[in-house]
């Protein structure tokens, strides 16, 4: 239905009146508005809260990885010759003296010189090659009889060899040489190079020296051992050891033992996350006379509740683990007057460098019922249960509250609409009634003006 407008006002009411009348009907809704705000406002600080204690649960599971609290770290007498790395969560710590004899060999092979390597043609035919998976034939045909065409045929052959055209400035007439390679270390992966068969070539193709796979020969505490390979997984649990170079009759010591940096990094990054939660909730709590509360979840049964227990996990001492640390006070985190952790990195790296044991069992415990990290994931989880958890809870309340005000304000934006619309064809029947009357008056004075109407009455 087209509105209904009401452009002169014969009545001499504001011609705005219905907009004036419709403002003040909308009131109530404005208040409503204000009101839903307030509360948008406090579940989004409840979702910060959930957020906040989420990523604390996080942090810890870091923390204790999955084995447990050690992070272990490879250390190497010399890198050039020894390097490697140690898995973070590996049981096994201690020092290995090691010495490389010789390093693992591939099998390969290099050709007689050409004075080029993309025009002298070395003819078209086949080169065959003894594998551990069988004998490989690689056919050269007219299109690739350079020594660049012939290590592209090896290569795209997938023989199990790799092919590259080198330079040897030793021979000055005949400087490019083909040299393959198997492509795996150790005597078990021998390549022979018996049958080069080509015709119609520039040059002969030859093989003029190869070399057979080796294995490795090292040396762990003494004891001789054969590799295949230059990255050994097995001489040391938790270990993967790289071979670079050799180094005869120099023994290199391989330590592993506990990473401490990255252990304090990790509590350091627990603590900053709770601190994260207990700060939040500090400056909840900080209310002045100014302060709008319904903005705000300060003084909150919520921020109490959580405040409590996290303060009771920081100062009550544990029960069912061994070792002498009991309480995060022992390992340098304390409850500060401000509702703060406070954390003494200095009193941490002294009680992992005496007991980091005792440090671990601590934290990880049995990794489910007992421990500091476990008792802190369940007081987690009990918070941000999404069936039952007050976090939940309290998010449903406040969307409820929510989801109502809108229905609310629905409803009454659907009766002003009525009543805008009523209101319109009220007045605007008024203003088509005053303007007929208005108009019969001026025809009535117009003809008494004119004398045109006969006197009536006595007289």
């Amino acid at each position: 239905m087209p509105a209904i407008r009401m452009l002169g006002m014969a009545s001499g009411l504001p011609p705005n009146i219905v907009e004036t009348i419709m403002e003040a009907e909308r009131i109530p809704i404005k208040n409503q508005e204000a009101n839903k705000e307030k509360i948008q406002s406090r579940l989004k600080l409840v979702q910060d809260l959930e957020t906040k204690i989420t990523d604390i649960d996080k942090s810890v599971a870091e923390l204790v990885g999955t084995r447990g609290f050690m992070n272990n770290k490879l250390i190497s007498g010399d890198p050039n010759i020894i390097t490697g790395s140690a898995d973070p969560d590996a049981p096994v710590t201690g020092t290995w003296n090691i010495e490389v004899m010789q390093l693992p060999q591939k099998a390969a092979a290099v050709t007689n010189g050409f004075p080029d390597r993309d025009t002298t043609e070395v003819g078209v035919g086949y080169i065959k090659f003894d594998t551990p998976d069988g004998t490989k034939e690689v056919y050269i045909s007219g299109k690739n009889t350079t020594l660049d065409g012939v290590a592209s045929s090896i290569n795209a052959s997938g023989v199990g060899l790799r092919a590259a055209v080198i330079t040897d400035r030793s021979d000055k007439e005949n400087p490019f040489k083909l040299l393959i390679s198997g492509l795996s270390t150790g005597d078990d992966k021998q390549v022979s190079f018996p049958t080069v068969y080509m015709l119609d070539g520039d040059q002969d193709l030859f093989f003029d020296r190869t070399k057979p796979a080796l294995n490795g020969k090292i040396k762990v505490d003494g004891f001789d051992f054969e590799v295949a390979e230059n990255t050994i997984r097995d001489i040391i649990p938790g270990v993967t050891l790289e071979l670079r170079q050799a180094s005869p009759g120099r023994e290199i010591t391989i330590s592993v033992k506990e990473d401490a940096e990255v252990i304090v990094g990790k509590i350091e990054e627990f603590v900053k996350g709770i601190n994260g939660v207990l700060s939040f909730i500090q400056q909840q709590n900080a209310l002045t006379e100014k302060s709008d509360t319904s903005k705000t979840l300060g003084g909150d049964s919520l921020l109490r509740s959580i405040e409590s227990r996290f303060r009771n996990l920081a100062q009550a001492p544990l029960f069912g683990i061994e070792g002498s640390i009991k309480r995060l006070s022992d390992i340098g985190i304390s409850f500060q007057r401000n509702g703060v952790l406070q954390f003494e990195k200095k009193k941490l790296d002294s009680v992992l460098a005496k007991n980091a044991k005792d440090v671990g069992t601590f934290l990880a415990g049995d990794g489910f019922s007992v421990g500091f990290v476990p008792t802190l994931r369940r007081e987690i989880a009990n918070f941000t249960n999404q069936a039952f958890g007050p976090l939940a809870n309290r998010k449903k309340g406040l969307q409820d509250k929510i989801n109502n005000i809108n229905k609310s304000i629905e409803n009454k934006e659907r009766s002003l609409t009525r009543k805008e619309e009523g209101l319109r064809r009220q007045f605007s029947n008024l203003e088509e009634k005053m303007s007929k009357l208005q108009q019969q008056g001026a025809a009535v004075a117009a003809i008494g003006g004119g004398g045109g109407m006969p006197k009536i009455g006595p007289g």
